[in-house]
Formats: structure tokens, C-alpha cells, sequence
């Protein structure tokens, strides 16, 4: 871990000052050096050339500039975004979290959608890796909804679809809104090809995949596409075998992984796990013996890790290397709540209540402990309940 950040490199501007030569008693002027002070960047504004021919920093090769810019503390990114095009475009990029990786410096932040004291408005928390309240994330653009997939996707964090009602209407949106976690500012992106709400949705490959759902006829869905980030574009892909709805997706291996949810095809919830391979463009089926109703999962070191509705005190952990489930007891330590969503801080799973209650400290399980102590408390704690949380590393 670097000590140093590039506050310890200032940039400098030249001014003429004048002094009296204590020999001649005559006055002269001379240039000095003065460095720009840290108290704000938008001084560097006027200094930069805000032109992509020109360097990222006067002076320096642009592979030891970024990674001067690499070294300053996430916090500061909005910031800098403000001084010039080249930095803005460089805190965009893929390559801003490749650096930072390389350097040892990536920061694990929380960002948790809860709602206010009466329920009515939601707002998304941004908490640090020790659990502390950092900010607040501006407002989502457009309608308020619900049924909207989350995932996060090269440190920025996407909302997909969802519902919105209008007169007493339930409207499926094929909006997809991108947040900048570097920028701190929303952004929008291609409309997905079908409006969808409460559909399977996960990152793969660094591709986005959306999977059934209900439809903008209330109907249920067996439709699939995906979104490329490089081209902006939702394209269709092949369908699943039966349409479902309040279903949920992982990524494992290379392969897409949907489970849970209903059918209009099945009574009850479905028992199917429908896996697509994009190497061959094909779905196969696959019938699973662990949970069906699944209110919250996760994924931790390769594992999925879910709560099932009707077993919501043990904590269901699947292997899809030889597709095995291990039921591990939920202790009573922390919470009495039995409603929780997920979520991962620092290789280790978070059990966030859905419920506010007084004195509540978050469970967390650490899958590599020691037998007898995989399970702890944390400092994690939001200003409401937990509606759904994700984990952006940069």
C-alpha cells in the first residue's frame, strides 16, 4: 500500500516577483515557482488544456500520470471529473480500476437502497468499508418505480426496467439508468428491447442479462437479452423454455444461472434452474434440490448464497460444481428480525434487515473463519431498512 498520493507532487505555476539586491540596492524580478494548493482542483481548470491532443499532466508520459491520478482517495473522484475532459474520461474508464488494482488501492464501498421514516421516498446510501456513512446518491432520474434489476458493472451502477404506477396503473418500463460512482452522477442508457419488471438480472462476462419477468400487458415473460456496454445496445437472445417471473440470475463459471420465481407453466414456485452457455447461444434446464422461494441472495467466492421464504433462520449455501446445497443456522445473536437482504463487504456475507429495529446490529458471515466462529456482528448499519444492496469496488 502507497503512502504518498499526488498531493505530494503539486503542480506548479510560474509568477514574476521582485525583490531589492541588498548589494546594489536596485530592484530585478525574478520567476518563482509556486505550487497550486490542494484546498480545491478548480484552479487546475485554467491550467489544463481541456483537449484530448494535449497530456493528461504537463510534464509527465501519460501511463505515470494516471497513475498519479490513481493514487488520489476515492472520495476526491467528483472532484476531478470537473477539471478536464482527459480526467473525466480516464475516471470513466475500465482502466481507472485496473490501475487502482495494481497498485493496491482499490476501495469497497456499500451502496444500499433504503427508504425514509415513512416509507414513501426511497434514496440510496453510500456506506465506506468500515460501515460509516459516506453520502447520499443524488436522486434516480425519471418516475419512481419498483421491480427493477440491479447490478453493478465496470464500478458503476446500473438500474434496469422496473414499474412505475400511473393512475392506478402498473406501467413496465425498458428504461436503464447507469450511476457513476466515480462522477457521482446518473446517466442514461439504451432502453432494453422489451419493458420488463420483477425479471432475472446479472452481470456476466462483463455483459448485462435480463431474463423474463412481466410485460407491459401484465403478462408473464420467457424472453432473454443482453446489453453491451462497449456498443450501448440490448440485443435479443434465444428465449427460456417456459416463461417466469420474480426469478433471479448469477453469473458462475462463464454461464448464466436462473433460478426461483414462478411460472405461468408450474403450480407454485419453480423447482428449474434454466442455465444459458453464450459461447453456444443455447439455454438448457436443470432441476435443483435446494431452495425455491428465495427472498434474498448472494454471491461470495464462487457460491451462491440465499434465504428461502419458508426457512428464512438458516442460510442455504449452493455449489454449482457438483450442484450441492449446505444449510448453515442463522443464530438469534444481532436480530430477531427473519426478513433480510444481502450483501458483501471484504469477502464476507452481509445480512442487512428488512425491518427497522431498535439497537439491530448486522450479521455478517465469514465463510473462512474458524469452525464455531464463521459468525459475527459489524458496524454496518443504514439509516432505514434494507431494500436492496450492492457492492462497487474502485
Amino acid at each position: 500500500m502507497h503512502s504518498f498520493s499526488i498531493y505530494t507532487m503539486p503542480a506548479f505555476v510560474s509568477e514574476k516577483k521582485r525583490f531589492k539586491d541588498p548589494n546594489t540596492g536596485l530592484s530585478n524580478s525574478v520567476k518563482q515557482d509556486t505550487p497550486i494548493r490542494k484546498e480545491s482542483y478548480r484552479g487546475l481548470t485554467s491550467l489544463v488544456v481541456d483537449d484530448f491532443d494535449s497530456p493528461i499532466l504537463p510534464g509527465l508520459p501519460d501511463d505515470i500520470a494516471k497513475y498519479c491520478l490513481a493514487l488520489v482517495p476515492r472520495s476526491d473522484f467528483p472532484a476531478m471529473g470537473g477539471v478536464c475532459k482527459k480526467w473525466r474520461h480516464f475516471l470513466q474508464s475500465k482502466e481507472l480500476i485496473t490501475v487502482r488494482q495494481l497498485a493496491g488501492l482499490l476501495e469497497e464501498w456499500l451502496y444500499v437502497l433504503t427508504t425514509d421514516s415513512e416509507g414513501k421516498e426511497n434514496h440510496w446510501e453510500v456506506l465506506d468499508c468500515h460501515g460509516h456513512k459516506h453520502h447520499v446518491l443524488p436522486p434516480m432520474p425519471g418516475p419512481t418505480r419498483s421491480g427493477f434489476g440491479v447490478v453493478v458493472l465496470n464500478g458503476k451502477l446500473l438500474v434496469v426496467g422496473g414499474y412505475s404506477v400511473i393512475t392506478e396503473t402498473t406501467v413496465a418500463s425498458e428504461d436503464v439508468y447507469q450511476y457513476d460512482s466515480c462522477l457521482n452522477r446518473w446517466g442514461k442508457l439504451a432502453n432494453m428491447n422489451v419493458a420488463r419488471h420483477d425479471f432475472a438480472c446479472a452481470e456476466l462476462s462483463g455483459m448485462i442479462y435480463a431474463v423474463g419477468g412481466y410485460g407491459i400487458d401484465g403478462s408473464s415473460l420467457s424472453s432473454a437479452e443482453v446489453y453491451n456496454p462497449d456498443t450501448d445496445t440490448w440485443t435479443l437472445i434465444s428465449s427460456i423454455r417456459r416463461p417466469r417471473y420474480g426469478c433471479f440470475a448469477c453469473g458462475f463459471e462463464g454461464k448464466l444461472y436462473v433460478m426461483g420465481g414462478r411460472s405461468s407453466f408450474t403450480i407454485g414456485n419453480s423447482k428449474f434452474v434454466d442455465v444459458y452457455d453464450p459461447e453456444s447461444h443455447t439455454w438448457c434446464e436443470m432441476k435443483k434440490n435446494g431452495c425455491v422461494m428465495v427472498t434474498a441472495h448472494a454471491v461470495l467466492e464462487k457460491k451462491l448464497f440465499c434465504s428461502e421464504w419458508k426457512n428464512q433462520r438458516k442460510l442455504s449455501i449452493y455449489n454449482p460444481y457438483d450442484n450441492s446445497w449446505e444449510m448453515v443456522q442463522i443464530p438469534l445473536t444481532g436480530s430477531t428480525s427473519i426478513k433480510f437482504r444481502f450483501g458483501t463487504l471484504d469477502e464476507k456475507l452481509l445480512l442487512l434487515s428488512l425491518e427497522e429495529e431498535p439497537g439491530y446490529r448486522t450479521l455478517l458471515y465469514d465463510p473462512n473463519a474458524a469452525p464455531g466462529s464463521e459468525w459475527q456482528t459489524s458496524e454496518v448499519k443504514m439509516s432505514g431498512p434494507c431494500l436492496c444492496c450492492v457492492t462497487i469496488k474502485v
